[in-house]
């Protein structure tokens, strides 16, 4: 009871000490402890909370031998589990301490707890013989002489080791007790007396052998003596004791030693061979020979200093006497270390994989590194193969920290695979190595990418309602979710003349639509190019990370023209719309050649090629007073009339397009020939009722045959303003030409197609134009006039500097063919042009 009060005692005074300790927890508990014996309150001298070590697992790490000790889950204190043994765990050592590495996680921590197993006194010292037969001549011996007895030996260390002998009372021998040298102790029997052999041939003691525990133990050999006659000089060694050091590697069957010693006597009884001693083991003897007689001792088996670093082998020199004698050596041999052994290294925890967004210092794997060799051959110097981007960081002796040091990025490699090297300060050194496989998680750190930033797609109009026009793809280098990409329609808005005119921009998805997986655009119905030319829109990626990340890209989508609509004509100036295909003119019976009777007009709703229209007089197919303009649709006499031409015509012309399959409209024109003073009557009528001259922008215009002042003078009026107007451009386009490029600001727009006729009269297609252009002589020209890609203005929202469009053509002025058609907005801003050169200039 007074040992365990000891016991307790000293676990108490260890704890004290722990805060001089450099932060490394030391507890000590006597061995054969209860299963269930509280060695320490772990959590507590850890610093951890009532309950925190059983929520971030505090728990042993297995260090390759069983520790006999465990962690409570629910109190966090270090408990004994099962038998704990100190000779088992540590033999002779003193201490005998053990390591181990406590593990917390969340965040993950290492502490290093050494425990201390003390000794009890549990074993009785032990011979290795229960009975030793001795034999001593008679006369031949001489009191004093000394026989060497062997001693007991104690499983347990420090006072429970420490031995003393006693020897059972007799008249003719004593027990001496000597040491060898710090750590042996001689034990010799002491002849007291001469024997006589004929008074007692056999003499029976009892040797014992008693430690210093408490309470102590004892052991006991019987020494059975014989007496011998004859012989009475044993063998002498030079040396009672004899050291020698052999290292480790050396090559078995190598002589490291030879025993000498000598006898007195002669003849046979000098004759001396060599002998292990009986109390040395028969392991031992597996590892040495000796020469019996030369004496030579050598190695047979192969020596391992990190096993036995020490042999103390008693040798006896015998004699061929009758009765022989022996003399007795110790041979101490020490085993010198060298750098046989290599480095290990072992993974203790591994936590993988690592998140790519992983912090710099994250612990990623826990190593432990031993060398078994000692000194500067167990000195073990440690690093990562490749350095980057993980390192090594020692967190106690032989311990060490796999930490990340670099940013990682699974997109650039996805799993690494790590080398820990260790090697050895000895000569030549010796190294190790642990492979780890690292693999890096996924996070949602891309956002889907498209390869164009712009699509520009073309589709014709009137196409089939689902038809495929485009097909986007977006990359995310994402896996798994973060990398699967879905589409959609963003944002976008519609322009063309019935858009601006009419409802204003509208949404492109009533358009358009986009495959969420295959990014696939479909037209969800048929397209216009007279409502709809230009189509812009954005199409959104978005993968399906957390958060989701998205990309976007521009689609411009040009619808192109087809000659879907036939030329309309314009009914005459006062008439309703649905009047204008059959009109009624009056010309004078005198008219002269080329004298302008009506003039037809017609536009076409489509563009370019399309909307470029002609003019044929149908009938009367022979030979007539009257012609047409192919291009200007004007109605002129193509001779002078007499009285011989009737009273009446109906001519048939028909306006046609110059598309693919041509389009026509007919127009049926009826002309009555007058006197000179019934027509000048009918000119003065008309321009009463319809002003200025029958100036219409709808109809059809008539001329009249009388020169009368009223006509000179909008003649002149009609020339100073033409006058006027060609100046101003020539103004305007000067300023246009030397205005700084830097500050001219364009804006959004729809593409505008213009086409003009031979004689430089304009057929309007009721399209937006934004360039100043002048026609003169008798050339074509088709000018394609597109904006600059701009994202469009909100719906709803129209710009503040739009002007309206004219609603009229100019028209012919007493048979001049000059014509100006000027169309006003944003005068000075940039525009891209495509244009025929036809020999019309525009700026």
């Amino acid at each position: 009871m007074g040992e365990r009060c000891c016991a307790v005692l000293r676990v108490l005074v260890l704890q004290a000490a722990w805060a001089l300790a450099g932060g490394q927890v030391r507890y000590s508990v006597p061995e054969e402890a209860k299963a269930g014996t509280v060695v320490g309150r772990l959590a507590q001298d850890l610093g951890l909370e009532a309950g925190e070590a059983e929520a971030r697992r505090l728990r042993l790490v297995a260090q390759g031998r069983r520790a006999s000790v465990e962690v409570s889950g629910a109190s966090g204190a270090l408990l004994v589990s099962s038998r704990l043994d100190r000779e088992e765990l540590c033999g002779k050592s003193a201490p005998c301490a053990l390591r181990l590495e406590v593990l917390l996680e969340r965040p993950l921590r290492v502490f290093h707890v050494q425990l201390e197993v003390t000794d009890i006194n549990d074993n009785a010292p032990i011979f290795p013989a229960a009975r030793r037969n001795l034999s001593i001549a008679e006369l031949a011996t001489q009191p004093g002489s000394r026989f060497p007895l062997e001693g007991a030996s104690d499983a347990d260390i420090g006072a429970n080791a420490q031995l003393s002998y006693t020897l059972s009372p007799s008249e003719h021998f004593s027990l001496e007790v000597k040491s060898k040298d710090e750590n042996k102790i001689s034990v010799l029997l002491v002849l007291t007396k001469a024997l006589d052999r004929e008074t007692i041939p056999v003499h029976q003691l009892v040797l014992t052998a008693t430690d210093g525990g408490r309470p102590s133990l004892t052991g006991t050999m019987e020494l059975v003596i014989s007496v011998l006659d004859a012989n009475d000089n044993a063998p002498q060694f030079n040396q009672s004791v004899y050291k020698v050091q052999l290292p480790e590697n050396t090559v078995p069957g190598t002589v490291f030693f030879k025993l000498t010693a000598t006898d007195n006597d002669e003849g046979i009884n000098r004759e001396i061979y060599y002998t292990f001693s009986d109390r040395i083991s028969a392991k031992i003897q597996d590892l040495f020979k000796i020469d019996e007689k030369l004496g030579e001792i050598r190695t047979v088996g192969e020596l391992d200093f990190e096993h036995i670093q020490s042999y103390d082998l008693e040798m006896e020199a015998r004699d061929k006497g009758t009765p022989p004698l022996s003399g007795h050596c110790s041979l101490v041999l020490e085993v010198v270390d060298v750098n046989d052994n290599a480095p290990e290294v072992w993974v203790t925890s591994l936590s993988v994989p690592v998140p790519e967004d992983a912090s710099v210092g994250t612990v990623v794997a826990l190593l432990s590194v031993s060398d078994r060799d000692s000194g500067t051959n167990g000195r073990v110097r440690c690093w990562v193969w490749p350095a980057a981007p993980f390192g090594l960081e020692a967190t106690f002796a032989g311990s060490y920290s796999l930490v990340l040091r670099e940013a990682l990025d699974r997109e650039r490699v996805s799993e690494y695979e790590v080398e820990v090297r260790a090697e050895d300060g000895g000569a030549p050194a010796l190294g190790a190595r642990r492979g780890l496989r690292v693999p890096v998680s996924d996070v949602n750190d891309n956002a889907p990418l498209f390869a164009q930033a712009v699509y520009t797609v073309l589709a014709r109009e009137n196409n089939a309602a689902g038809a495929e026009l485009a097909r986007l793809w977006a990359r995310d280098p994402d896996e798994a979710g973060n990398g699967r990409v879905s589409y959609s329609v963003w944002e976008g808005a519609a322009g063309g003349v019935g858009a601006a005119a009419g409802s204003g921009w509208r949404a492109a998805s009533s358009y358009v639509s986009v495959d969420a997986e295959s990014g696939r655009v479909w037209a969800l119905q048929p397209l216009d190019y007279e409502e709809l030319q230009v189509l812009q829109f954005e199409v959104r990626a978005v993968d399906a990370g957390e958060p989701p990340l998205c990309g976007n890209a521009t689609v411009q989508l040009f619808v192109l023209d087809e000659n879907d609509n036939a030329p309309a004509l314009l009914p005459p100036a006062g008439s309703a719309p649905e009047a204008g295909a059959v009109a009624a003119e009056a010309a004078s019976a005198s008219s002269s050649s080329s004298f302008v009777v009506a003039k037809i007009r017609a536009v076409d709703a489509d563009s370019g090629y399309n909307a470029w229209l002609r003019y044929e007089l149908w009938e009367p197919r022979a030979k007539g007073p009257f012609r047409v303009g192919l291009y200007s649709g004007e109605v002129s006499t193509a001779r002078p009339l007499d009285e011989a031409d009737g009273a009446r015509h109906t001519l048939l012309i028909v306006v046609r397009d110059h598309g693919e399959p041509a389009r026509s409209a007919t127009a049926t024109l009826s002309v009555s020939l007058l006197e000179a003073n019934e027509a000048a009557l009918a000119a003065g009528s008309s321009a009463s009722s319809s002003g200025s001259g029958s100036r219409s922008a709808l109809g059809v215009d008539v001329g009249g045959a009388a020169a009368s002042a009223a006509t000179n003078v909008w003649l002149v009026v009609a020339i100073c303003a033409v006058s006027s107007l060609f100046l101003l451009a020539l103004v305007l386009y000067g300023a246009s030409r030397w205005a700084p490029r830097a500050a001219v600001l364009s804006g959004p727009g729809p593409t505008t197609l213009v086409c003009a006729s031979e004689v430089g009269s304009w057929s309007y297609s009721q399209r937006h134009s934004r360039s100043l252009c002048v026609a003169d002589g008798a050339a074509k020209s088709d000018l394609m006039v597109f904006s600059p890609n701009f994202p469009p203005p909100p719906p709803g929202a129209a710009p503040k500097d739009t002007q309206p469009e004219p609603s009229a053509l100019l028209h012919t002025v007493s048979d001049t063919a000059l014509l100006i058609s000027l169309h006003l907005r944003r005068l000075f801003r940039p525009r891209l042009i495509l244009s025929h050169p036809l020999g019309v200039s525009c700026s």
